[in-house]
This record gives C-alpha cells, structure tokens and sequence, in this order.
C-alpha cells in the first residue's frame, strides 16, 4: 500500500471550521490550490511551489538560500506578519544557525536578505516568533529552549539570548494566539508555557498544560481546519490535541512523520523519512491526501509548510 493509501486508510476525520491567512502576496484565503514551504537539505534552500505544480527550478514561485556553515542542513521554515518589514521568513538548521530574513518581491533571496541570526547550538530544529512583543523561541534538539529579546520590538538587530529552558529533545514550537501560550514538543511530551515581560525582561515558564507522547516529538503545527487544535507528530504516529481539554486524538500510525500540516478544506500534506542514503530523516517526496504527491529527483525535504502568515 503507498504511503498516502496508508495514512488516509488510518485517519480520522475531524470537523472544520473558519482559519485566516494574513499578508499581502502570501495567502490571503486558504483554498483548495496553495503553496507550501519546504526546507530542502542537499542545496540547502527553502523553496515555495504551488502544490498544483511540479516542483521544479521553473515552477519555484520563490526561494531562500543562506549558504552552509552553520546554516546546513535546514530543519525548519514558516511566514511571520510584522508591522515593520510585513512578512518575514523564519529558519532553524542543523548546522546551529537560526533566523528571520525578509520576504521581498525578489524571486530568489540569499544571506543578505537576513534581518537577524543567532546560534542557540545543540542542532537547532525550530523558531517561532511571538507578536506584539517581538521575542522569538528557538528548540534545539540536545535538550532546551533559547528565548531571544529585543531591546526595540521593531529593530531585530538588537535581540539577544536572555533565558533557556530545559525541554528535552525539543523539537518544535508554535504561538497559540488562543490562549497565548507557546507550545513545544520535545521527548515524549507537548509542554506549554506561559510568556512574561517584554523586551529583554520576556520570560517563559512552564505551563499546567502538558500532553504525553509515546516518542520524539517532531513536527508541531496549527490545525488550519479547527483553530482549538494542534497537530503534532511523534516516532509513531500523528496526533490532533485540543488546547483547551488536552484530549489527544491519533490521525495515523505511520512512523517517521517529519512534516505534517492539516488545511481548512480537510487536506493534508506530509513529509515521511525514507530512511535512505546520507540523510535518513529526509525524502524527495512531499504527499497529499488529496491531490499529486510531489517528488523532486535528488532532493532531500525536511519539513513542509502552508506557505501562510497565519498563526492558525
């Protein structure tokens, strides 16, 4: 049975409600023809495609590329809203390297569009970016959270590190605009914290709220269908949390799910590792549950993403 078959013999339905996209030129409605995000490992670029199209250097509606270094092996990329720059790209990779550059009307975009970066180490694998008080969080897979404050919200420059949070194996975070709460995904548990302060005072502490997973925690990601949900994904399988009663929902036991993202019209689009060649953890190979499945010859994908501005 192919991978998709599989996933779609093993989930379950959820009901749908509204979500919103915001920023101009990068979704304003979420329809059943988008574009994703992707983090693309051996050339090392975050690459945009419609998902109606193949994904091919032709059809690239936009990329990133930061070079290598400390910005090897890409491991995680989403859309930001500011008041200052409008949208701005978030970037995590495993080489140590995080940070935001500048969405502009330029097709392909390199290490000068980069407002800002820093190197929290320990195989960074994810940032997110908490508005209003212009903080971001990264997650570094060796076992913590790196809080980064600025001293002027609208200035990225002037962030700086000031506080880690023990999480291990952290992998993901997302901003719940919900309940204003950040959540991250680490070892075998979904733990939310609380955000303090502003500007070099932010603070995070952990939360009551926490939810208990059977493995390694990978993707963690907003329900663009129901916005009182989260997705994530473990070493086993795929799960729905509700964020008010902590009720955890299995959508697929497929192992290996990196990359998992829900739309509002109810379908879904993954990244499973194939465990082949020199990186294990990626495929060439991006499925849909209800449209082509995508494979770029050669490529190495990590994560997807709704290529959105939209928390949820």
């Amino acid at each position: 049975m192919k991978r998709r078959n599989l996933l779609r013999a093993l989930a379950i339905g959820a009901p749908l409600a509204t979500a919103g996209a915001v920023g101009a030129g990068i979704a304003a409605a979420d329809t059943a023809n988008f574009k994703i995000m992707v983090t693309e490992q051996v050339q090392n670029k975050v690459m945009v495609f419609d998902k109606d199209k193949a994904f091919s250097d032709a059809n690239r509606y936009k990329s990133w590329s930061p070079g290598t270094g400390g910005w090897s092996n890409l491991s995680d990329c989403r859309i930001r809203d500011t008041a200052q720059f409008g949208a701005i790209g978030l970037a995590a990779a495993s080489g140590g390297k995080v940070g935001i550059w500048n969405i502009t009307d330029e097709k392909d975009q390199e290490l000068n569009d980069v407002l800002w970066s820093a190197t929290p180490g320990g195989n960074p694998h994810a940032l997110e970016r908490i508005p209003n008080i212009g903080a971001f969080v990264s997650a570094s897979s060796d076992g913590f959270l790196t809080v980064y404050g600025p001293t002027k919200i609208s200035d990225p420059s002037t962030l700086a590190k000031v506080q880690t949070v023990s999480l291990a194996g952290a992998h993901g975070v997302i901003w719940d605009p919900n309940n204003s709460l950040l959540w991250a995904a680490g070892d075998k548990i979904v733990q939310a914290y609380t955000v303090s302060g502003t500007y070099r005072n932010v603070r995070l502490a952990k939360s009551s709220k926490k939810v208990a997973l059977a493995g390694l925690g990978h993707d963690l990601q907003a329900d663009f269908s129901n916005s009182s949900l989260l997705q994530v994904s473990d070493s086993y399988g795929v799960y729905s949390i509700n964020k008010s009663s902590l009720a955890k929902t299995t959508l697929h036991t497929t192992t290996r799910i990196k990359a998992y993202v829900k739309m509002k019209t109810g379908e879904y689009f993954y990244m499973r590792a194939d465990n082949t060649g020199s990186r294990t953890w990626g495929s060439p190979t991006i499925v849909f549950s209800q449209s082509a499945d995508r494979t770029r010859s050669g490529a190495e994908f990590y994560k997807a993403r709704y290529y959105t501005t939209a928390y949820n």
